[in-house]
């Protein structure tokens, strides 16, 4: 049974963007940043039970409203006054593994194959038009699968080619994601097509974690009798939904707002007009949730809070957040150029108070009256982060704990960061505004930012690729049989059918339909006959960096060059869509600074913090390599590891250390992982250590400044040798 909405309490920024897209499904979605076990995707789910229920066409399996029918339905035409059925909300979950047939749809192969006819079988795009499709881990998705969102939330229909089917419908949904950044970013083009960003975190009152865990408790021990105590509060935030709707076609946005929205996109440097669009709906849907018939500055400012963070970055290594200080002084530059405009929207106290069910903002109702804990648990009872008292919880003594009004569940989201003391909330938690970019701190200066290395400007990454044909997962860096790409051949099956190369599985029949009986009619087809594309595109990989941090790279200032062409590196892979792992050497042991992850940001974080010096243990470098191949290998076995050696080739650590490295080497090469020897050796004396450590690696050699140039030199470097 689904978890209650109501019951979901505090994580007010993450609650007030999705009842926000609830009542104006046009703003574009939500996208939920945040650590693991922090009620994400419990919220989501929540979140289907409080939308108004969908009147369709009966029987059309692509959910047509009856009132303004599509007229390219694959099931229509649909005459005037069909007979309409009225079902829930549809809260439709995409798997990031789902198979593209089953994303947009595919030739019904059992008809096909039983029937001899063509007959198309509508996918998750089709089952999600007007509801819900939620992408858990939606970092994790596979390009492919990316590249197919982006169609249809851009176009708002999916067109399907494949097969010899040729079918166009409607899909317009809400999109909603939740993703752990720890495990990689989004790609820059679905990150734009999300509304809203919110980022969350789990509390660290314990009082608000004793709550929690007892209301987890609960609902795991009696799931109907908790959902039951709770149905009032969802109720009456349905209603408050159904009643913003209707409301928001009423509510007026004044020149004034439009000129703040406009100022404050601009001072953010976003780019294109689709962050001032967002906005401008965001604050028209504020202001209907608040019960008021236009827009103030309040709602600009709630809306760009939200709308905004996630379309100021520029590439990987800007930290997500939005600087709240530039964000008052935007609109107040906008309120001082026109000073005497007619339509100032300042507060409007003529709407309803803020307060929401049971006058605890949205999911602050419930039973007892009370609002509930900072913190609620996932399904599988970890504790996550909430705000505000519940039963049995905190009291307002208790300080953030205490009650909340607001839409939001707290007044800050209609106050500055002036009216909080010049603090900018971050996941449920206060922190000081640091002010200006502090260039370790990543660029944005925000007040979590942890400090980067930063790459120096124009400096970009020569291609480097893993040899052969792999079967990795989709990507943009090494030849591989992928799901998409160019047709190279057939194959059979093995399992479920994948695309179907259709002049094979003819040839394949064709032989066999005298012994079937056939003398006239469609070709008499068996499943056997069946035969799958086989495509070539490009994967993924895992690239692993392996960092001499000794003092032999650190006193010539090599460091920083290394540093430079590293990041410039990680920033390929995350064009490329690879996972990278780094291990750093030094003084008499190596340790992994990062395991594999698709996180550019936590790589060049670790990479700021890396500490130079010592020894040069190169032996354990190169076995702690071996050690994460064999772990990786377990963990994703599609995926083909690239191991870049970063060194001089020097090794001075224990007894006997250059035989010691040699053996290493051998013990990396069984591996059959590709390596790649980066040399950054320098000076005029040189010791071609890390020649003959490619040598036996079976890896080529490159030296350091080979890797790294200005965009228009790119000619590919191919690890084999």
């Amino acid at each position: 049974m689904t978890y209650p909405f109501s019951a979901v309490l505090g994580m007010e920024d993450m609650r007030l963007a999705l009842l926000l897209n609830a009542v104006s499904p046009a703003i574009g979605g939500v996208l939920v940043r945040g650590e693991k076990g922090t009620a994400k995707s419990t919220a989501v789910r929540a979140l289907a039970a409080l939308l108004p229920p969908v009147r369709r066409v009966a029987g059309c399996r692509f959910g047509c409203d009856p009132a303004e029918p599509d007229p390219a339905c694959p099931d229509g035409p649909h005459p005037t006054g069909a007979t309409a059925e009225i079902r829930p909300a549809r809260l439709v979950e995409l798997p990031v593994g789902a198979a593209e047939d089953r994303v947009v749809g595919s030739l019904d192969l059992e008809k096909a194959l039983g029937e001899g006819v063509r007959a198309f079988e509508p996918g998750l795009l089709a089952a999600a038009h007007r509801g819900v499709l939620y992408v858990d881990e939606v970092n994790l998705l596979h390009d492919h699968l990316v590249d197919l969102l982006l169609d249809a939330a851009a176009m708002g229909r999916s067109h399907v080619e494949r097969e010899g089917v040729s079918v166009s419908h409607a899909a317009r949904f809400l999109l909603v994601g939740t993703m752990n950044p720890e495990e990689g970013e989004l790609r820059p083009q679905l990150l734009d097509r999300f509304g809203l960003t919110v980022e969350v975190g789990a509390s660290r009152d314990p009082e608000v974690r004793v709550e929690v865990v007892r209301r987890r408790l609960d609902a795991d021990a009696d799931p109907a009798g908790f959902a039951a105590r709770w149905a009032d509060a969802d109720a009456e935030i349905a209603a408050q939904v159904a009643a913003a709707r209707r409301r928001l076609s009423g509510v007026r946005l004044p020149d004034a707002a439009l000129r703040q929205i406009a100022e404050v996109c601009a001072a953010f440097d976003v780019d294109g007009m689709r962050a001032d669009i967002v906005t401008a709906r965001t604050a028209l849907a504020h202001a209907a949730w608040h019960g008021r018939d236009r827009v103030t500055i309040d709602d600009v400012r709630v809306a760009a809070r939200l709308a905004l963070p996630h379309r100021r970055r520029r590439d990987p290594f800007d930290t997500p957040g939005l600087d709240e200080k530039r964000l008052d002084e935007a609109l107040q530059r906008a309120q001082d150029a026109h000073p005497d405009d007619p339509d100032d929207s300042g507060p409007d106290d003529s709407g309803p108070d803020d307060s929401g069910p049971n006058g605890g903002g949205p999911g602050g109702g419930g039973p007892n009256g009370g609002g509930g804990p900072q913190d609620h648990a996932t399904s599988d009872g970890e504790p996550v982060d909430h705000r505000g008292p519940g039963p049995a919880g905190p009291s307002a003594a208790d300080g953030d704990a205490g009650p909340t009004d607001g839409p939001s569940g707290t007044d800050d989201d209609a106050r500055s960061a002036d009216d909080r003391g010049g603090h900018a909330q971050h996941g449920g938690r206060e922190a000081p505004d640091r002010g200006d970019a502090d260039p370790r701190r990543g660029r944005d200066g925000g007040a979590d930012a942890q400090p980067v290395a930063v790459p120096r400007g124009g400096l970009t990454a020569r291609l480097l690729t893993a040899p052969g044909v792999g079967d990795g997962v989709p990507g943009r860096r090494s030849r591989a049989r992928t799901g998409r790409g160019r047709t190279t051949g057939a194959r059979v099956p093995n399992g479920r059918v994948g695309a179907l190369h259709l002049p094979a599985t003819v040839r394949a029949a064709a032989p066999h339909q005298a012994s079937r009986g056939r003398l006239t009619g469609p070709l008499r087809l068996r499943p056997d006959d069946v035969r799958e594309a086989v495509r070539e595109g490009r994967e993924g990989n895992l690239v692993l960096f392996v960092v001499d941090a000794s003092g032999s790279m650190g006193a010539r200032q090599r460091m920083t060059a290394v540093k430079d062409a590293v990041l410039a590196l990680l920033t390929d892979a995350y064009q490329r869509r690879d996972k990278v792992a780094v291990i750093a050497f030094r003084g008499t042991d190596a340790r992994t600074v990062l395991p594999a992850t698709s996180s550019v940001l936590a790589a060049s974080t670790r990479l700021a913090e890396l500490p130079t010096g010592g020894r040069t243990p190169l032996a354990e470098g190169l076995l702690a390599a071996a050690d994460l191949l064999r772990v990786e290998r377990l963990r994703d076995p599609k995926r083909r590891p690239l191991v870049l050696v970063v060194t001089d080739g020097r090794a001075t650590a224990g007894t006997r250390p250059l035989d010691r490295a040699a053996g290493a080497a051998a013990v990396l090469a069984a591996t059959g992982a590709p390596c790649v020897v980066v040399d950054c050796e320098t000076g005029p004396v040189r010791l071609n250590l890390a020649r003959r450590l490619a040598t036996q690696l079976n890896a080529p050699h490159h030296p350091l400044a080979a890797l790294t140039h200005p965009p228009a030199r790119d000619a590919g470097l191919p690890v084999a040798a």
